[in-house]
């Protein structure tokens, strides 16, 4: 029996949760989490409990049969919680990744890294790279010859075209498409419903069909 401890909490947390509880062979041991009380519960219909905060991880990995999956998307903020995790030294051998069944990745033909969330309908084409601990939510689509760096994020239905390079801890919104051989730099958030035409620089936040620099983020 796996155990896996999730570090976040609802939204992306609970998606990630309710693909494992359809699998036999994994023990969800419970959330961590810096803002809602040790002991509460998070989820409205399943209750999965907070058994920490973020710091009390490296106690939770001792057991080498525990691994963590990192739910945190940190919106605007990815660069904070970026560093905060990368602070953790999380080791690699014990980053859990979740894969829902209806996932499409097609096998030989693609790279993928460790603590990677595929939802429901994700889709990968061919000659495709997804790096570590980045996720992809239901109905999104990398597509071929495309490159996610660590930390990146699909949300649902987005559209990434051919030989696109998203940068690490990028965020892109629900719906929004970025046409062939885009480049978005780190920490980039590309906003929901975007249509991405050009090129986007680090640390932007970016909207709209086309999509025009709304402001950069602060450091």
């Amino acid at each position: 029996m796996k155990k896996v401890i999730i570090l976040g909490g609802s939204g992306n947390g609970m998606i990630a949760a309710s693909i494992l509880y359809k699998k036999q062979d994994v023990e969800i041991i419970g959330f961590l989490n810096d803002v809602i009380p040790v002991g509460d519960y998070i989820g409205k219909f399943t209750k999965i409990k907070v058994v920490g905060k973020t710091e009390d991880l490296p106690k939770f990995l001792e057991d080498p049969q525990v691994s963590v999956f990192i739910a945190i998307i940190g919106y605007l903020k990815e660069r904070y919680f970026y560093n905060k995790i990368q602070a953790l030294n999380i080791p690699r051998s014990q980053l859990m990744s979740i894969i829902d069944n209806t996932a499409i990745i097609p096998e030989g033909f693609c790279k993928v890294g460790e603590g990677v969330l595929f939802a429901p309908l994700s889709q990968l084409s061919t000659d495709t790279t997804v790096s570590d601990n980045c996720q992809l939510l239901p109905n999104s689509f990398l597509g071929h010859d495309s490159y996610m760096d660590e930390f990146s994020h699909l949300a649902t239905n987005s559209v990434i075209g051919a030989n696109c390079h998203i940068g690490k801890a990028v965020h892109i919104g629900s719906n929004a498409t970025l046409r062939e051989k885009i480049r978005v730099g780190d920490f980039s958030f590309v906003g929901a419903g975007s249509m991405v035409l050009e090129d986007v620089p680090e640390n932007a936040i970016v909207v709209g069909n086309p999509a025009k620099i709304l402001r950069y983020k602060e450091q």
